[in-house]
């Protein structure tokens, strides 16, 4: 049962479509992302869910509610961590607990909360003096704080350290586990594929893919790349026509060779006709990183 459903949204900005027909849905208990680079419109989108933003044309529902026009009902049931956030420097995490909690007539126990989070022993603490990754952990804290059905973070590892982000990771696995549907915007690729079930990805305003991670990979140009340096030349007509294959570079005598597993085969097949050597072997799957990028280039 979807619990975002997000239909042909558009919003402009001084006549710049900054979406331009966005449709998606959420089902309740995913990790949902959102993934495009910079400027794509991915937080443009998440604020007209949150009902920050009011669409120009479109329908949004959270719950079945409407973002804007029932924005208290949507407040209650869903948590946001903004791509920009920031408290008071001499405000200490307890103060800062408490007061969001203030704001909910049934808030979560934010001790259990900050606890889970490794807030702890942190609560004397002023909001200044905290790490990034501790910002980012009371952030989380204060969006899951109104026990939320739905959170939404923006951005949530922008400017951490590559332990703090990975902690952050677990986190976030851990608030799904607790029953928190999560709708994740990230430019990073590496944690829209280790998180996300689903991923729709929004290059100029609109949704140039949406599947899982193993399906977009699965869009890529080659699923595997293979690389190596043959100890002898090989002819590149025979290498051209090796079933599967998607692409093929030629440079400073390295092969590098774009395709599937039966391009795998045919490789080793060749080379063994031909009792050529493969220096440096390397068979590698293709990322989500190289499935955006064809993903992107190819709506450019």
């Amino acid at each position: 049962m979807s619990v975002i459903d997000v239909t042909d949204l558009r919003k402009s900005y001084g006549g710049r479509a900054a979406v331009d027909g966005v449709t998606f849905t959420v089902e309740e208990g995913e990790i949902f992302g959102i993934l495009g680079p910079n400027g794509a419109g991915k937080t443009t989108t998440v604020e007209c869910v949150e009902g920050l933003r009011v669409p120009d044309a479109g329908r949004v529902r959270v719950a079945g509610l409407d973002p804007v026009a029932d924005h208290e009902e949507v407040a209650r049931l869903l948590g946001a961590q903004l791509q920009q956030s920031e408290l008071q420097p001499k405000l200490t995490v307890r103060e800062a607990l408490e007061l969001y909690a203030s704001f909910y007539p049934r808030p979560a126990d934010w001790r259990p909360l900050a606890e889970r989070l490794g807030l702890a022993p942190k609560l004397t603490t002023r909001f200044g003096r905290l790490s990034g990754g501790q910002k980012q952990r009371l952030f989380i804290a204060l969006a899951l704080i109104g026990d939320p059905r739905v959170v939404v973070l923006d951005e949530l590892t922008t400017g951490l350290d590559p332990r703090a982000r990975r902690d952050t990771w677990e986190l976030i696995e851990d608030i799904r586990a607790g029953g928190v549907t999560v709708l994740l915007v990230t430019h990073f690729m590496e944690e829209a594929q280790r998180l996300c079930d689903r991923i729709a990805v929004i290059d100029r305003g609109r949704v140039a893919a949406l599947d899982t991670p193993a399906g977009l990979i699965r869009r890529s140009a080659g699923a595997t790349v293979i690389g190596f340096t043959p100890s002898e030349p090989l002819d590149e007509t025979d290498l051209r026509a090796l079933p599967g294959l998607s692409s093929a570079a030629f440079k400073d005598g390295r092969v590098t060779l774009s395709g599937t597993d039966e391009t795998v085969n045919a490789v080793i097949t060749l080379l063994a006709r031909t009792r050529v050597t493969a220096h440096q072997l390397r068979v590698t799957d293709t990322t989500l990183d190289d499935a955006f990028l064809d993903l992107t280039e190819a709506t450019a």
